[in-house]
């Protein structure tokens, strides 16, 4: 369906239930909600199962992102979805970039909130730039981090509608390499969600910007790589939100693109010497970072999936639904 709001028209995927509590599904960057397809269609009957296209993804609005609001384009978009459904209070589960947008809201709208869950998702401190489990920041101005540091190749392949997998930095191959850990069936509809992407300096990746220090590159204003960038998205007091709702933090051991040595953080592959004149600074510690604010927080659980990659829900769909349909009915 497509939903209007004073800000944007939407694509909203629906399960095959109209009633029963609201799960709203929230896709990671370069995809859409076409992932959660098959999670949407094997929940229990008593959800109601629901997943967005992010603006500038899928079949919702190419809408520009502003990159000095952090994620919170995405996550104002959602809770005015949530209002034009009278929807809420929702569970929010939030995969990747995604998982940083349910937390937005959660830190935004505690209310609104019923349960959260969290799939390898980006640190809370946003992606690349900062060091140490409480995030500091490695440059005042965040350079390492943001559209700069996207590969020039892939986003020019994802322009054009790439399906091969010719080149290592071709959707498809970026898919079987980070975004699973093993091959998964229906490969191909995965990829055609990918390529639903709007390339650009208002979408993925956003404004390239330069910086006199390595690895010369520093976050910009517009687009979704700088709206990821520790200067724009950056949530500390997670932990003081009222009400507090459960936590359910899902991850998989074999994730390559949310870790605490990520190649597509620019200090790692300094420190591999692939990007040259690194000073030594460490790679971002991802995952240390996020379990550091969960630990505040409070009320979390941790799962982690042996032999799983970026993507829980596609590598091992039924433990994922298990894990998360008991989260949910905890919350009842």
């Amino acid at each position: 369906m497509k939903v209007t709001t004073s800000r944007l028209t939407q694509n909203v995927l629906e399960g095959p239930r109209a009633e029963g509590e609201p799960v709203l599904f929230v896709h990671g960057n370069v995809s859409s909600a076409a992932f959660w397809r098959d999670t949407l269609a094997a929940m229990p009957d008593d959800y109601r199962p629901l997943a967005a296209d992010l603006r500038g993804f899928g079949e919702s609005d190419p809408a520009p992102v502003d990159a000095t609001r952090g994620l919170r384009d995405f996550s104002d978009d959602l809770v005015e979805l949530v209002a034009a459904m009278e929807l809420g209070p929702v569970h929010l589960v939030g995969w990747s970039m995604g998982g940083g947008v349910v937390m937005q809201v959660l830190r935004d709208h505690p209310a609104l909130v019923r349960s959260l869950t969290l799939v390898n998702p980006v640190s809370p401190y946003g992606y690349s730039g900062t060091e140490g489990a409480d995030g500091v920041l490695t440059h005042a101005d965040g350079t390492g981090a943001g559209a700069g540091a996207a590969n020039t190749d892939f986003v020019a392949r994802l322009a054009k509608g790439d399906t091969s997998a010719e080149s290592p930095t071709s959707p498809r191959s970026v898919f079987r390499t980070s975004y699973v850990a093993k091959p998964v069936a229906d490969e191909d509809f995965y990829v055609a969600s990918m390529l639903t992407t709007r390339v650009g300096d208002d979408n993925y990746p956003g404004d390239a910007v330069t910086s006199a220090a390595w690895p010369g590159v520093r976050p910009g204003t517009r687009g979704v790589l700088n709206a990821l960038a520790p200067t724009h998205f950056r949530i500390d007091d997670l932990h003081t939100v009222e009400p507090r709702p459960p936590i359910l933090w899902i991850r998989g051991a074999d994730d390559v693109i949310v870790s605490d040595a990520s190649p597509f953080d620019l200090a790692q592959l300094g420190l591999l010497g692939i990007v040259p004149g690194s000073p030594g600074t460490p790679a971002q510690p991802m995952v240390t970072q996020t379990r550091a604010a969960l630990e505040r927080y409070g009320d979390y659980r941790e799962a982690v999936l042996a032999e799983c990659g970026h993507s829980p829900h596609l590598e091992h769909p039924e433990e994922f639904r298990r894990l998360l349909v008991a989260h949910l009915q905890a919350r009842r």
